[in-house]
């Protein structure tokens, strides 16, 4: 599973940068974590992403639940754009999860 998470940040601002990388650190180091990156846009610097791979959603779910993740990535994570960030990652001959968007209420 996919989780790309964009932030917008003011020009110039390395903090986020700082904090998105330590936001990763401690995602790293969760039971489930594939790999992972902050990246920052190259037309628009004030827009930021935190990037990561989880063998699945069971896994990045517990991750966001773990003690280190709340106390340490938890604020940061919740500034992020307001958009859908879990993607499936899609290899050729696997089949896809159902296309259809997931209904609130």
């Amino acid at each position: 599973m996919l989780v790309v998470t964009r932030f917008r940040g003011d020009v110039g601002d390395l903090a986020l940068g700082e904090q998105l990388a330590e936001a990763l650190q401690v995602l790293s180091t969760q039971r489930g974590y594939v790999r992972g990156v902050v990246g920052r846009n190259v037309d628009d610097p004030t827009l930021w992403v935190l990037q990561t791979e989880w063998v699945g959603p069971g896994a990045y779910r517990r991750a966001l639940s773990s003690y280190d993740v709340k106390m340490r990535a938890w604020s940061l994570l919740g500034q992020a754009i307001d958009e859908p960030s879990a993607y499936e990652v899609v290899r050729p001959g696997e089949e896809l999860n159902r296309s259809e968007p997931r209904q609130n209420g």
